[in-house]
């Protein structure tokens, strides 16, 4: 089964390295490995520009299945065809190539196919930019990568007499790499190094499978091929290797920029505020104001929550936050209402670090890092207050917004307990995912209102009892704060009882990410209208001046 040359004598190199078993096996543990990585690391890179939906996840998994079956057919026959081990290992040196530039040139290529979809559609707009992303970036290397299995069935089979055993070990091998694959990235890599370097890491474990290859062939077949690649493995390190996700944007006042397990962090600082975001395309997820002022966002209108429960303010009210973030509403909580106790659930312990550190959350705050539904599952306190914030762009974890969850948030207040809840969508369409939250919240509560946050598409809901609206308006002048008094009552003034239309999200049947993809749409198409405007009036260049 070696491989020969034109004039039909076999290369001793080619020889050797095709006997060695072990070495193929190696080749077909780390293609795996890295395929699973690349997976992996597909959705760290893309998530902070198109969240970390499930809709995110189909379509990179969905193509890399396609590139992957593709790379099989191809290598399938190119061996059968051309029994050349130089090819194989020349594909697999390729794809390292390109893999080491995507840390680069990925973010750049994500952002421009943003700008063209956003400007050439009007719906739809995550799938068609994450599948043009994923068939840009990712499809090609992995095709290259789907041709090592049947090539390397080719190369081992020394007889028809073992070939079950050898597919069965090629398999062994491609699962068990694949494994290490999927959670030395998630647990190991991408924590300590970040994304970034987690591609480089994967790359240079190709590039050097095929380096020990072409090396063991000749030195001259080394030079021309691993020369060239080696060149561009240089230059990805050396313009890949940092995080900026949003290139962009300033660094000035950057106190932070890193992953965790879960998200993409960005602590971003300035004179009036210090703030926290998760993706760098929707905004700000958490603020530490540094004046006297409100901070303006929903956090504020959140504050109103305590004034609607039956609980005397005086003594002090029980409040637990789920999905703690940083603590912007557990600072304000006690800074406006300093008898409150405040406990919080975070299920990223990075973020809770980050919230000690560059937010003020004072270590008498307790944080559980868990589920914000699994910890209700395994305590019996009650609370006063529930704030359930763990919506961010589309991503909303299906298990926090079915009737079986809100019922357990029922469960866990005491009488006249009011939960508040951050709907971080809503007002382009009919139907959307805050209406649905909205009517599966009103199914279970017997009252519920809301709020709309002004300059943004925020929206505060307030489920309780009967006669929310009247307590507030009671209680507003046990405000110590003129601020909080004036703005707790225009919240009075505007907020109104929610009327249910009688759509229901359950434990079985709760379509998150469709909704707000929809809703997402109507946003872009939205924001994206009056640059269209001038795009169609003044031209590429006018648009530029715009900006």
């Amino acid at each position: 089964m070696a491989d020969k040359n034109a004039t039909g004598t076999v290369r001793d190199g080619s020889r050797r390295i095709l006997q060695n078993k072990l070495y193929l096996y190696l080749t077909e543990f780390f293609s795996g490995m890295a395929v699973m990585a690349v997976e992996i690391g597909a959705q760290r890179l893309i998530s902070p520009y198109f969240s970390s939906s499930q809709i995110v996840w189909t379509i990179i998994i969905g193509m890399i299945m396609i590139a992957m079956a593709g790379g099989n057919v191809y290598g399938g026959r190119k061996a059968d065809k051309d029994p050349n081990p130089d090819k194989l290992y020349g594909r697999i040196l390729f794809s390292a190539a390109w893999l080491s530039l995507i840390p680069f040139l990925g973010k750049y290529v994500i952002v421009g196919i943003s700008a063209v979809v956003i400007f050439s559609v009007n719906a739809n707009y995550l799938i068609i930019a994450a599948f043009a992303t994923c068939l840009i970036l990712f499809v090609f290397p992995l095709f290259l990568l789907g041709t090592v299995t049947p090539s390397l069935a080719k190369y081992t089979m020394d007889s028809l007499s073992d070939n079950g055993k050898i597919v069965g070990t090629l398999g062994a091998m491609n699962t068990i790499g694949s494994i290490i694959g999927t959670f030395l990235p998630t647990f190991v890599t991408i924590p300590a190094v970040g994304t970034n370097i987690t591609f480089l890491i994967f790359s240079g474990i190709l590039a050097a499978l095929s380096a020990i290859y072409f090396i063991s062939v000749g030195k001259g077949k080394a030079l021309r091929r691993v020369g060239p690649a080696a060149a561009i493995f240089l230059i990805g390190c050396i313009l890949g290797h940092e995080t900026n996700f949003a290139f962009w944007e300033s660094r000035d006042g950057l106190l932070y920029e890193g992953e965790s397990v879960y998200n993409y962090l960005r602590v971003q600082d300035s004179p009036e505020q210090t703030v926290l975001s998760t993706n760098v395309l929707f905004g700000v997820q958490s603020v530490l104001e540094k004046t006297d002022n409100l901070t303006g966002m929903y956090y504020d209108y959140a504050l109103a929550a305590p004034f609607m429960t039956n609980a005397d303010l005086q003594d002090g009210e029980d409040v637990l936050v789920l999905g703690m973030g940083s603590g912007t509403y557990a600072r304000q909580l006690m800074r406006y209402l300093p008898d409150t106790s405040v406990s919080g659930v975070e299920i990223d312990r990075k973020i809770t670090s980050l919230a000690h550190e560059y937010f003020q959350l004072p270590d008498s705050v307790p944080v559980t890092e868990y589920d914000g539904r699994a910890y209700l599952n395994e305590t019996d306190q009650k609370y006063d207050v529930i704030m359930v914030d763990a919506y961010q762009d589309i991503t909303i974890p299906f298990q926090m917004s079915s009737t079986e969850f809100f019922q357990s948030v029922k469960g866990h207040l005491k009488s006249g307990g009011v939960m508040v809840v951050n709907l971080n969508m809503h007002g382009t369409e009919q139907g959307g995912i805050a209406d649905w939250l909205s009517d599966t919240i009103a199914g279970v509560f017997p009252e519920v209102m809301t709020v709309d946050v002004p300059g943004n598409t925020n929206r505060e809901l307030f489920a309780g009892g009967a006669g929310m609206k009247e307590k507030l308006a009671k209680h507003t002048q046990d405000a110590e704060n003129e601020q909080l008094r004036g703005l707790l009552t225009q919240i009075s003034d505007q907020v109104s009882v929610y009327r249910s239309g009688g759509r229901t999200l359950t434990d079985d049947k709760a379509p998150v990410e469709l909704l707000g993809m929809k809703e997402l749409d109507g946003l872009i198409r939205q924001e994206a209208e009056p640059y269209k405007k001038i795009y169609r009036e003044e031209g590429l260049q006018g648009l530029l001046g715009s900006f």
